[in-house]
């Protein structure tokens, strides 16, 4: 008899109602990407409001831009978002049903198409008001990962994305008939909370290191470090929890059991941590160029 931890069904929606035949509803996904954007709004309105952070004391962009940039960026995110899991995780399928590609409502979103989207908005914002991208990209670094943490709460609490069985104490005994195919573990199969595994890895911890860097190291007067941080840090966390989280449903085969999409024998990689490795290359780029630089 598995020893795993119940799951706390808290349920989707924190509310519901119904207008003129429409089902309208708070979710707890939409509630941490609105929530954690608010707080990345409030960190950066804080640190461009400290010019001592700053070279030269002088922020690389005012209040009125900041307010202007969040529009860009909640569009990145859903646009890149969207598209991002429609072509990494889904593509077959949107392409034999198109229509959906729109209906975010329904759930598929990818983190990693997210942030493309998020740094095209960023880029093109910058240039557009005559921005040092750099610094305005260390901006966004450190006000990403609590709105990384909530969404992860909110996975937990979706019981989505859920982690590899275990016997481990810990183990959450998780709802469904595809969390509980677990061949060769115990009924009811527990399986690793890997969704709270990347809010503490990916939110807090990255988070304070950032943190740290801009408000006590004076990162913030090396334009680009803190971008080359943040994304070797969540390259570097989201490679370590694929190896405790399940992959999506279309590359596990029973050949396949750990959905690798590129293989070596029974080892291999997962597509989480085949887009993660980018961004390591890219992070570690980074830092080497902003160091320079400086």
């Amino acid at each position: 008899m598995s020893t795993g931890i119940p799951f706390p069904d808290i349920g989707r929606e924190l509310f519901a109602f119904d207008v003129f035949g429409l089902h309208l509803a708070l979710r707890w996904y939409a509630l941490g990407y609105i929530v954690g954007i608010v707080i990345g709004w409030w960190i950066i309105r804080r640190a461009i409001g400290a010019i001592a952070l700053w070279r030269g004391e002088s922020p690389p962009m005012n209040r009125a831009q900041l307010e202007d940039m969040v529009t860009w960026i909640v569009i990145g995110i859903i646009a890149g978002g969207r598209l991002g899991y429609v072509l990494f995780y889904q593509p077959g399928y949107y392409l034999s049903h198109p229509s959906e590609i729109p209906m975010v409502w329904t759930g598929g979103m990818s983190f990693h198409g997210g942030f493309l989207g998020v740094i095209a908005a960023v880029w093109l914002f910058s240039r557009r008001h005559g921005l040092a991208t750099a610094s305005i990209a260390d901006l966004l670094a450190i006000a990403t990962p609590p709105a990384l943490f909530l969404v992860r709460i909110a996975n937990f609490i979706n019981a989505e994305l859920w982690g590899r069985p275990t016997e481990m104490p810990w183990g959450v005994i998780f709802p469904g008939e595809a969390a509980q195919y677990c061949p060769g573990f115990a009924s009811p199969c527990a399986r690793h909370p890997s969704q709270l595994y990347e809010a503490l890895l990916e939110g807090i911890f990255l988070g304070a290191i950032l943190l740290h860097l801009a408000w006590r190291s004076g990162w913030l007067k090396r334009p680009g470090a803190l971008t080359g941080v943040f994304f070797l840090g969540y390259g570097l966390a989201r490679l370590a929890i694929e190896f405790f989280r399940q992959a999506d449903a279309q590359f596990i085969s029973p050949d396949n059991p750990w959905g690798h999409v590129i293989r070596l024998g029974d080892l291999g990689i997962t597509q989480g941590q085949l887009l993660s490795l980018p961004m390591v290359v890219i992070g570690t780029i980074v830092l080497i160029w902003a160091r320079r630089r400086t």
